[in-house]
């Protein structure tokens, strides 16, 4: 993660006003955005063999949708940790939104090594996002954090589809998927533990709908 970026995010967890915390949310879209955030920690490494230019287009596409995922994820827990009423929640959306970027940085490289692009729609899907973090946390701290529980589910289920068809020789994006399934997975035990709710039957319909819509979407443009 780029030093800026996680001073950004940092800042949340200190009293700041309204037009300020909105300034450092700007200035972390741009980052994201722009493809200026670095990871932390390494990226996972995988065997590949030589892959086919199909094969290539398929682990393209995919690791597309992975990135717009990482985009929106970006955006979701920026917003959430902006109207978080609990310190301590704000502190545990940063800490996910760390592995975040790392996955977003991941992302984006293994989309470089396979000489394809990220989606054209990232400043939508960001924009998006956001505005739907805001309306989750504007609901409460439980259920902003349960909110995280049934979108980390989903996509921990999204990825583990992935790795289904992810071709067998690409070990390089399926290392990348498989350490994303498991942060994912960890930031939703979290979330459960610390107190979120339930999400209606009819919100986590919607959520599902939303999420085919957007990697339908990405898968192409």
């Amino acid at each position: 993660m780029a030093a800026g970026h996680q001073r950004s995010l940092l800042r949340y967890a200190a009293p700041m006003n309204r037009t300020d915390a909105l300034i450092e949310c700007a200035e972390m879209a741009l980052r994201t955005l722009s493809g200026g955030v670095r990871a932390t920690r390494p990226m996972p490494q995988g065997d590949s063999a030589s892959l086919t230019s199909q094969d290539k287009r398929l682990a393209g596409a995919l690791m597309r949708v992975n990135h717009v995922g990482e985009v929106c994820a970006q955006a979701l827990y920026a917003a959430q940790a902006l109207t978080a009423r609990d310190p301590e929640m704000r502190s545990q959306m940063r800490d996910a939104a760390r592995d975040e970027t790392d996955h977003l940085a991941w992302t984006e490289r293994r989309l470089a090594d396979l000489g394809d692009r990220t989606s054209l729609l990232n400043p939508l899907w960001f924009a998006g996002a956001f505005a739907i973090g805001l309306l989750a946390g504007r609901a409460g701290d439980r259920y902003s954090l349960g909110f995280v529980v049934e979108t980390e589910r989903q996509v921990e289920q999204h990825l583990a589809g992935h790795l289904d068809r992810l071709p067998a020789g690409d070990g390089a994006s399926r290392a990348v998927v498989s350490q994303m399934k498991a942060d994912e997975a960890r930031h939703a035990d979290q979330a459960e533990q610390a107190g979120g709710a339930a999400m209606p039957a009819p919100v986590r319909w919607l959520m599902r709908g939303a999420a085919r819509v957007m990697t339908r979407t990405a898968h192409h443009i």
